[in-house]
Order: C-alpha cells, then structure tokens, then sequence
C-alpha cells in the first residue's frame, strides 16, 4: 500500500511560487501527495543515508584508531606535520576534546538525523523499505558508541528546541541490537555491485557478530572497569551469526591478500563483506597513503611507487617495530603491506624489484626502531627534518597509490573494507576460545588455518591461545583500523609499545582513555551533557 503524507511548503518557497496567481486562499498543508514507492525513488531518498562516515573513514577517524594502537606512531619532522598534535595526541594517549583527530563526531551524528527522515519518510521502522536506513542507524550508533562511550540514542528527529540526554553504553548496545534485529528480515541477502557500500543482510549480520563479540565490552558503564574476564552472555550468539555467514553468505577467501586493497578492488573482492566506495574524483577522502609515504618521496622521479608523484606527501605514520615482528612470518603475502630496511623500487606490477631507491646518491633505509631528534619535546614525536628524521620507521604500502591519485589532490580510489569475510572467521575462533560452543567442527585452530593458508603462512601448530587470535589479527587487520578496537577487549590498550609509555608514563594507568572524549563542539552544542571521566 502506498503511503500518504502531508506535503509542507516553506513561506519563502510559497512565495515565489504563488507570483502571478490570483488565489492566494489555498490551505498548502491540506495539500497531499504520494512518496514514490519504486526502487528507484527508495534509492533516491536513502542516498543520503549511506555515506555519513566516508570523511571520517578517509582521515581522521582513521587517525584516532590506528595511532592510538599499537599499529603506528605519529611523528614530525621539526615542527613540519606536528599540527597541534593531531597525530601525536593519540599515539601518546593523550587526545583532548579540541584535538581534530576526535572532530567527527558530528558526522555520524547528521547520518543518523538522515536516516530517521529515510525512516520517517518510508512510513516508520515497521516498513520494509525502511531497513537500509534502520541498519544504518545501528552503525553509526555503533561507532560512536564504540569511540564516544555513552551517547544519545536517536530513535526519532528532534524537534527544534528538544535536547537529549546521552545513555549508558549497556543501553545503547541494546538498541543497536534491537535496530539490527528489526531490519533483518527486509534486507536483501544479495551481495553485488547494486548493493556494494549498501546495508545489506550480511552487514547487518557481520555488525551484529562485532557487536556480540565486544559485548563484555559495552556492558560496562563505566570503561574503566573492564577486563578481558568479564563474562559475555554473547558469545553462543556470536557464533551462530558467524555460522549462518559462513554457511550461507557469498564469500570466500579466494582474493590474494595484496589485491583486496588495491585501487582495483571493489564489488568482486569475494572477501568483502562491507566496504566503504572510494573514487579519486567522484567519491573523494580516501588519502591513507598520502601519510603513509616517505616525506620527499615526491622529490624522486620515480618514486618508490615506479611512478612520479606529482604532489607532496607527509610521511609521518611511521609502523611501530612490533608490527614489524608480527609481519615476519616465513612465506607471508601480508609481510608486504610493509617496506623497510634498505628501501626498493616496484614494479608497474606492484611488485618488489632488487632496484635500490637513492636519495642523494645513498640508498633509502627505514628504521625498525623510532628514534626521536636529540634534544627535542618528547610529546611532538619530533624525530628530524633530514633524510635520519624521515626514515624513523618501517611505512605501509598496504593502500598502494596510483600516478592519478597525486593529480586529484592525492584522493585515492581504493575502497575501504569494514567488515570482512576473514574476520567473520577470525570472530568465530576467538569466541570459542572465550567459552562459547564449538559449532560444526570448527576448532580455532582449524578456523585460524584457513587464513594461515590462503595468505601462504605456515600453518599453526597445536591449540591457539587467545594471545594467538590476538596476533593472527593483528597481522590479517593491519592497517584497517579494528586494532584498537581489538586492544580494549583483550586487555592491551594500555600496554607498553614504542615510544608512548616511554613519553608518557601515565598511559599505562589512565584507563579512561579507552574511549575518546567528546569534542569541544559538540559539549557547546549540548549544555546539559558532561564530558567524558577523565577529559
């Protein structure tokens, strides 16, 4: 049945419509009219629906994940990329609500004030055509409920003049899972490139197995008291969602590592459940490896890359050394997500040639080990404008560039995965290492094999520890912004890594840090809220 709702015009609209008309006693909000129920017209009002964290994804929120893990260090190079310490800040653990790394919370939140027009436009919750944007709704709760603590659930628009009070973690967790539960069952269960970067049935499935397996997590009020020993009621769900994707969903191992996160990548990738669209010129902000590049790599013709970048690049995410141990093992693919050492050319493809890159006459080579410039402020990661500061640190080449990006403002068009086939199983192993119920003859050791086997890793021996998951993750999710996600459920945020306990002693101990706090804006905007403990 089609769906009848008022048609409200503005004044000034009004106006400049009636010019000319005689009959000026027409009651506008008695006027009706009929929403379009076709695909098309559903795709039209959900356009605004689902691409509220492509910014963040690209940039900042990427930041606050990855260096505030134990993935990356955020150095400068005398004050070149300090940038109020944008990149500092949360590799130190010390983010504040006026760093920019934490200045996308406003987003997610205009996505959910989109999504609850779609809803309210599509006739309410119950509506089938209301499902993408009820799915969406969950996700965008989920991230800032996973970055942000206690946040506002936003079940309805606002009115004007209408603040809201933000709800304990345990509550909106509750409500993500309730979003989730009521938008399955008018989900399409296609997986292709009309529903590519869409919320589908498997989305919504592999957010709820996240959403399970972190439950432990957000059922604590208080951040500051979890610990990995926290029981999780979860689990045995977890795991069912995780069957049903692997039983029943489209998806497979069957992509090579590397090439999953090319600029290629895309609809095809079989591993891809869940994935941010990127375009160079059409869908702009994807820019990883922009930062990810030695600093005067423009300089060279060509670059490490095999081509000439036509733009300069930052250079200051540098990988921490215990990535670089974890990405050591014999016969790997995802050891080349990372180059260090003596640094050499690739190929046209993408390959690693035995061509030294020079600078200056001398071969480029990238520390293991981060060392800070002599004399300098610890808390600005400051290790040298010279080629020694420049090449503290192993980079990603993960996010491999094209000779195009650095013509478009260094946008890249490799899309983003968010949810993977590979950490559906991943999830499933550590689930049962957590107590829950082993399922089809899966064992995490079998479960973990899988992935050993199609990167070319030798294959895992004996019983997994939960340590193991850990550091089979840490090497399959490199780079893609889960680790700190991760970290806070095995009990590691605040454990020792690179430079930050060493600059900052009190990361060890300030567990508050485990979400962010709440940018400045946003607690100026809303009076009544209180900022995060600890901010």
């Amino acid at each position: 049945m089609k769906k009848i709702f008022k048609l409200f015009i503005s004044a000034g609209f009004l106006a400049a419509a009636t010019t000319g008309c005689t009959d000026l006693d027409v009651d506008i909000t008695s006027q009706l009219t009929e929403f379009p129920d076709s695909e098309i017209a559903a795709e039209a009002k959900l356009a605004n629906v689902y691409y509220a964290f492509r910014g963040a994804l690209g940039r900042n929120y990427n930041w606050a994940c990855e260096l505030s893990s134990d993935e990356f260090t955020g150095i400068s190079f005398d004050g070149d990329y300090y940038d109020n310490g944008e990149k500092a800040n949360p590799t130190l653990h010390m983010l504040t609500p006026d760093d920019s790394t934490v200045g996308w919370y406003g987003d997610l939140a205009s996505g959910i004030t989109n999504c609850n027009k779609a809803i309210l436009d599509f006739g309410g919750e119950d509506e089938p055509a209301a499902a993408p944007a009820l799915a969406m709704r969950a996700f965008y709760h989920f991230i800032l409920m996973d970055c942000y603590g206690a946040i506002p659930i936003l079940d309805h628009l606002l009115d004007e003049d209408e603040s809201i009070d933000r709800s304990p973690r345990p509550q909106v967790a509750a409500f993500i899972e309730a979003d989730l539960l009521k938008a399955l069952p008018n989900l399409s269960k296609e997986s292709n490139a009309a529903t590519y970067g869409k919320p589908n049935y498997w989305m919504a499935k592999a957010l709820l197995a996240k959403l399970y397996l972190n439950w432990a997590v957000y059922s604590c009020a208080d951040v500051t008291t979890y610990t990995p020993s926290v029981d999780n009621p979860k689990l045995n769900d977890c795991i069912s969602v995780c069957d049903e994707i692997m039983n029943n969903g489209p998806f497979d191992l069957s992509d090579g590592y590397r090439e999953k996160f090319w600029p290629e990548n895309g609809s095809h990738i079989k591993d891809f459940i869940y994935a941010m669209p990127y375009d160079r010129i059409k869908a702009q902000g994807m820019t990883y490896a922009r930062f990810r590049t030695w600093r005067q790599m423009n300089s060279l013709d060509p670059s490490m890359y095999g081509f000439k970048l036509s733009a300069s690049v930052g250079g200051n995410l540098a990988v921490n050394p215990n990535v670089v141990d974890l990405l050591s093992l014999p016969g790997d693919d995802r050891n080349l997500s990372i180059v260090g050492g003596p640094i050499y050319f690739f190929d046209n493809n993408r390959n690693l040639t035995n061509e030294p890159v020079l600078y200056n006459g001398e071969q480029l080579v990238f520390t293991k080990e981060i060392t800070l410039k002599e004399g300098s402020v610890p808390e600005q990661l400051n290790t040298g404008k010279n080629v020694t500061g420049w090449s503290q640190g192993y980079k990603s080449v993960k996010w491999f560039p094209t000779y195009d990006d650095y013509l478009n403002d260094r946008n890249q068009s490799n899309d983003v995965p968010i949810f993977r086939y590979a950490d559906i199983i991943l999830t499933k192993a550590e689930a049962i290492l957590r107590g829950g119920s082993t399922t089809n003859g899966d064992t995490p050791a079998s479960l973990l094999n899988q992935i050993r086997s199609y990167v070319h890793a030798p294959a895992f021996e004996g019983d997994p520890t939960l340590q193991d998951i850990l550091d089979e993750r840490g090497r399959e999710f490199f780079d893609e912004n889960w680790r700190r996600n991760d970290l806070i459920r095995f009990g590691k945020f605040e454990d020792d890594w690179c430079l930050k306990h060493v600059v900052n002693p009190k990361a060890k101990t300030e567990l508050f840090r485990r979400i962010f706090p709440i940018p400045t804006g946003v607690m100026n905007t809303n009076t009544n809220w209180t900022q995060n403990p600890g901010y």
